[in-house]
C-alpha cells in the first residue's frame, strides 16, 4: 500500500501552455499527475516526494506581468535518486541543459558538503536544480 504524503511547501508555478509543461515534466522528466483539473487549467505533479503545482490562468494572483523566463531570481532544487538516468532522458528529448553536471560544494556551517547537481530551464524559463 502506498501511503500519500503531501509536502509542507509546494510552489505552484505559473504557465503559458499547461499541455506544454505537463509533457516536458512528467514525460521527459519523469513527475507522476497526482491529479488535474483541466476546466481550470491546473495540475498537481509529485516525483518521489518532490511536489510542484502547475497553474495556466489569466490574471490569477499576478502581482505584475509575467514575461519570460519566468519565475526570475529562483531555482527549485529536486532531489532525484539517479543524475545519470535523469541526464540521459533530457539528452534524448533535446532539452539544452542550463549548467552540465557538476559537483557543487557548500558549507553548512563547518562542514563541506559536495553534490553533483545540473540545471535545467522548463517550457517557461524556470530553473530547475536537479541534485
Amino acid at each position: 500500500m502506498t501511503v500519500e504524503t503531501w509536502a509542507k511547501l509546494v510552489p505552484e508555478l505559473a504557465c503559458s501552455d499547461l499541455t506544454a509543461s505537463l509533457t516536458f515534466y512528467c514525460d521527459t522528466l519523469g513527475f507522476t499527475c497526482r491529479f488535474s483539473r483541466p476546466e481550470d487549467g491546473f495540475a498537481y505533479l509529485d516525483w518521489d516526494g518532490a511536489q510542484i503545482m502547475l497553474e495556466q490562468q489569466e490574471n490569477a494572483w499576478r502581482t505584475a506581468l509575467l514575461e519570460k523566463p519566468f519565475g526570475r531570481g529562483i531555482n527549485l532544487q529536486i532531489e532525484v535518486e539517479d543524475l545519470t538516468i535523469l541526464t540521459a532522458r533530457l539528452s534524448t528529448s533535446q532539452v539544452p541543459l542550463f549548467q552540465e553536471a557538476q559537483t557543487a560544494w557548500y558549507r553548512e556551517n563547518d562542514i563541506e558538503h559536495g553534490q553533483m547537481e545540473l540545471l535545467v530551464q522548463d517550457p517557461d524559463g524556470y530553473l530547475l536544480r536537479f541534485v
